[in-house]
């Protein structure tokens, strides 16, 4: 059964060292492990990611990652203080300030990696 199974997410990128430049020096994530098909990075709670060579990084148009925080303001301002650009888009209904959005009690806010994969912090109510 899937739902007793650990999920891994991917983050296809064009350049391996500039994306682990991104992710482990500018994001701080741990790397563990490492092959020559790409990086496994280490989140919480055992949640994970690898990052891989692909032709497609950058092409979703939707968000690949999303990292749930305790205090989303307070991650934003950190992330920023280490160069990350958040994104802003038109959403219908949601509030903004700053760089967080909030919709029915959700606060999110997006940012790219240097593929143009789209990356998102979430603070659930």
């Amino acid at each position: 059964m899937l739902s007793k199974c650990e999920v891994c997410a991917y983050a296809p990128v064009s350049d391996i060292e500039r994306g682990r430049e991104f992710y482990q020096r500018v994001l701080q994530l741990p790397a563990v492990d490492e092959n020559d098909g790409g990086i496994l990075f280490q989140c919480a709670k055992g949640s994970k990611f690898f990052m891989y060579l692909s032709q497609g990084a950058g092409s979703s148009k939707a968000s690949t990652m999303f990292w749930n925080v305790e205090d989303i303001e307070s991650e934003v301002a950190e992330l920023k203080s280490r160069g990350v650009r958040f994104e802003r888009y038109d959403i219908p209904g949601a509030r903004r300030e700053g760089d967080v959005f909030e919709t029915g009690g959700v606060k999110n806010a997006w940012f790219k990696d240097p593929d143009g994969n789209i990356l998102a912090l979430i603070q659930y109510a």
